[in-house]
This record gives structure tokens, C-alpha cells and sequence, in this order.
């Protein structure tokens, strides 16, 4: 039986402008040029300042956001004037960024990129040194700085002005390590990749070609305004068609910075992030692999993933929702493997970041040493249904405490039994309580999730 209320992986800070992935907003709207400026002029200062080396050395990649190229420049300005060196990998990954950095001993990484959102948005990613999300207290940091609490950084002058260096030779190196991580060759394997118009563009299909695979690939002509746009992970049925039409074995599709992934199986059904886990939990459990028998999920995972790691013998951990958490979650407690059902997928022996391209050539390792397809693989994960509802309230806090809400709560978790799940929990951005129940019909989903939101209701804390 799941906790009712999401109380999971304690509190879920979130900064004035940082969230849980990164400084985001509308380009020149809530994130703008001036902003990135002073962003790089703090990291380049307070780099500079913690370096054992004569300088600080960061590394900046971008995706194909028409802004991204702004933001970069306006980076590279604020970095260099305090006196960083600064160097390019161009369009790329966010875990191709997190990738340099710890191989190459930068002092951090900065990613432009607004992930899954539309073209016009931005954002800028930080990564420490570890190739990490940034930790809270640097950014707490820098939003000080933002807000004009520190007072001026000095400006670097004639030789300690920053360079700036082309670093193409980073994100080869980096297909160079993907391509090294697998097993066996894909030689008559026929597989789609749908790149969204993104990061994944300038690298998926040079992997998949160097390992042998006849590779098919759509979205993969960004122009700088059809990122994301009815492609990619968050639009999977362009590829579920694709594939079934062209007779495909296997479809992997990512987002706009390449750091999910979805799959598609050669009869065109989804196979997501919860179902991913499962598939590569239990072949690293034959391997001997999966350290700690313990694969790490966030509270939205479906109540069929759990069931069928119980079936298997393989224990679990829940956190908050976010790709950060559960990283934080498996480098606490040296778990190797964790995920979300949105496709941001950690391997931590590989990556300390979701990494899409990587999750790919993962899924394509156990089909290949399996000898089996994606479809029977993952088709031993029952998938529960789901009703999902948003209640707009007057005070999140509120709703969340009312001792009547948490009775009928409760109530509803008693008749579900070993059958299913409800969790109640606030959005993180918006004044919403989400009510959402799994069960093994939308009839009964639908009545329980009906009940709490009507006990909402009732006691006045609907808006």
C-alpha cells in the first residue's frame, strides 16, 4: 500500500528562479539576455575564485532553440569578463555536458536548453564538476546575485580576461563513449529515432550508424522553431505510426535536449519510462548488476510497475517527482538504476544525469543478449489505469491538511487494498491539488477520485 499523501523525499525546495531543472522561462520574457549575462558573470567569478588551476574552465552546449544562440553569447560575455575560459560543444546533449565535465575535470557545465517545452522558451542548466545538477546552495547563491544582494563582482582586465575555445572535440568523444557501451553489434536491427528536432539531431543516428543498425530517423531538420513541435517524446504517436508503416523492429524517441527517451515496439505500442525500468531492472538482476536488488521510481510511477517488481523480487524506492530527486535518491544509497515514467532514465554506473541516447542503446542491449522483442519484454508489465484530477484551491497548504480531505483519502486507500493507489499532492507551479487513483478499471479510478474531490469541495477549499 502506497502513502496517501506525497510526502515523499522531504521538502522540495524551490529557488526564485532555479526550479527543480534549471533557470527556465519565455525567452527575453522571464528568462532574458541580461539575466544569462549576469548567470555566467556570477559562475565565471565564484568558479574562479574555488579553482585550484590558474583559471576556471566551463563548457557550455546548447540546443536548437532559435534563442539558444543568444543565451550562449550572452553567457560566453558574462563568463569571460570574469575572467573564465570558456569552451563551445556547440548543439548538443544535456548529458553530453554532464559527460565533459566530470571526464574532463571542468569546473561546470552549462546547458541551454528548455528540455520538452516549446521553441520559445529557454533555459540554462547548471552542472557541477561531478557532472551533476547544481547543488542548492550555489544557486541560492547566484539568485542573490541576481537580486543585487552581493554588490558588484570585479570585472577580469588584460590577461586575465576569459578565451573562448571551440570544443566540437568534446561531443565527439562523447559519441565515442555511447558507441564504446555496447554489446554487440545492432547489424540487421531496423530501428526508428525520432529526434524532435533537438539535441539528439546532431549525434543519435552517427551512434546507431557506427554500431551497424539500419536506422531510420524522423524530426531530425531543426530549424530553430519546430523543437518539440508534434514530435519527440512528449508526441509519440508520429513515431508509433512511423514504425508500424515501415515494418521497424524497435522506435526510440526523445525530447528536445535528448536526456528521455521513449520507446515504441515493432506493433506501435508506447513502452515508457516505468515500463524501461522494468525491462532493464530485471535483465540487470539476471546480469547481477542491479546493486542493491533496488530500482529507485518517483511517486507518479504506475501501481503495475510496483506490482510487477514485487512479482520479480526486485525492491523499490519512491521519491518526489523530478529526474533530480531520484538521482539524489541513488547516490545517497548507491542504488544503479532510476527513473520516471515521463523517460529520464539514470544509469549511474554510465551517467549521473537521464541520458535518452544512452537509455536507447540500453533497451537495445537486453532485446539483442535476450533474443527477444520489446513488445514480449515489456508486455509483463500490467499497466494500471489512471484518472488524474487537478483541483484549483485557495491555499494548497490547506486542502493538503484538512483533517476531513485526509479521512475520505484514506477511506479511499482502505477499499483500495493491495489493488491500487491514491496520492493527493500540490503542483509544484500552480495553486492545483492533483488527485490521482489507480485501479484495475477507469470506473473504479474515476468513483474514488470523484470522492475526494467532492470532499474538497464540500468543505470550501476549491477555488
Amino acid at each position: 500500500m502506497d502513502s496517501v499523501f506525497d510526502d515523499v523525499g522531504g521538502t522540495l525546495k524551490m529557488g526564485k528562479y532555479f526550479g527543480t531543472d534549471g533557470f527556465r522561462g519565455e525567452a527575453n520574457v522571464t528568462l532574458t539576455v541580461e539575466d544569462a549575462y549576469k548567470v555566467g558573470r556570477f559562475l565565471g567569478w565564484y568558479y574562479g575564485q574555488k579553482t585550484k588551476a590558474d583559471r576556471c574552465r566551463v563548457v557550455i552546449g546548447k540546443d536548437t532553440r532559435r534563442s539558444s544562440y543568444m543565451f550562449e553569447y550572452s553567457l560566453v560575455s558574462g563568463l569571460t569578463a570574469s575572467g573564465a575560459d570558456v569552451y563551445l560543444l556547440h548543439v548538443t546533449t544535456t548529458p553530453s555536458v554532464s559527460y565533459v565535465v566530470r571526464t574532463e575535470e571542468f569546473d561546470c557545465g552549462i546547458m541551454i536548453s528548455a528540455s520538452h517545452n516549446s521553441y520559445y522558451d529557454n533555459g540554462i542548466k547548471v552542472i557541477n564538476g561531478r557532472g551533476e545538477k547544481l547543488e542548492e546552495e550555489t544557486i541560492e547563491k547566484i539568485e542573490s546575485y541576481l537580486d543585487g544582494e552581493m554588490g558588484e563582482i570585479p570585472f577580469a582586465k588584460r590577461d586575465a580576461i576569459g578565451r573562448t575555445v571551440d570544443y566540437a572535440a568534446g561531443r565527439n568523444r562523447y559519441i565515442g563513449y555511447l558507441i564504446s557501451l555496447a554489446t554487440r553489434s545492432f547489424k540487421n536491427m531496423r530501428v526508428g529515432l525520432d529526434c524532435a528536432n533537438g539535441s539528439a539531431s546532431a549525434i543519435a543516428k552517427n551512434v546507431f550508424d557506427a554500431l551497424g543498425a539500419e536506422t531510420h530517423v524522423i524530426n531530425n531538420t531543426p530549424d530553430g522553431l519546430n523543437i518539440n513541435t508534434n514530435c519527440g517524446s512528449t508526441h509519440i504517436e508520429g513515431l508509433q505510426k512511423y514504425v508500424v508503416e515501415n515494418h521497424l523492429d524497435v522506435g526510440f524517441a526523445y525530447d528536445g535536449d535528448a536526456d528521455r527517451c521513449l520507446a515504441v515496439d515493432s506493433e506501435g505500442k508506447l513502452v515508457d519510462g516505468d515500463k524501461i525500468l522494468y525491462v532493464c531492472g530485471k535483465y540487470m538482476k539476471e546480469q547481477g548488476t542491479l546493486v542493491n536488488n533496488t530500482v529507485v521510481t518517483t511517486v507518479m510511477s504506475n501501481f503495475g510497475l510496483y506490482k510487477a517488481f514485487e512479482r520479480e523480487g526486485i525492491s523499490y524506492e519512491k521519491t518526489a517527482v523530478g529526474d533530480k530527486y531520484v538521482y539524489e535518491n541513488m547516490s545517497q544509497n548507491g542504488h544503479c538504476l532510476g527513473g520516471e515514467q515521463s523517460g529520464h532514465i539514470i544509469f549511474s554506473k554510465h551517467a549521473t544525469t537521464g541520458d535518452g541516447i544512452l537509455t536507447s542503446l540500453k533497451l537495445m542491449e537486453v532485446i539483442l543478449e535476450k533474443k527477444e522483442t520489446l513488445a514480449k519484454l515489456a508486455d509483463e508489465v500490467q499497466i494500471y489505469p489512471q484518472v488524474l484530477k487537478n483541483v484549483r484551491v485557495k491555499d494548497k497548504e490547506a486542502a493538503q491538511a484538512d483533517r476531513d480531505v485526509q479521512a475520505e483519502v484514506q477511506k479511499v486507500s482502505d477499499a483500495l487494498g493491495d489493488t491500487g493507489r491514491i496520492l493527493v499532492r500540490p503542483s509544484g507551479t500552480e495553486p492545483l491539488i492533483r488527485v490521482m487513483v489507480e485501479a484495475p478499471t477507469d470506473e473504479i479510478c474515476g468513483k474514488y477520485v470523484a470522492q475526494v474531490v467532492e470532499m474538497i469541495e464540500k468543505k470550501g477549499l476549491a477555488e
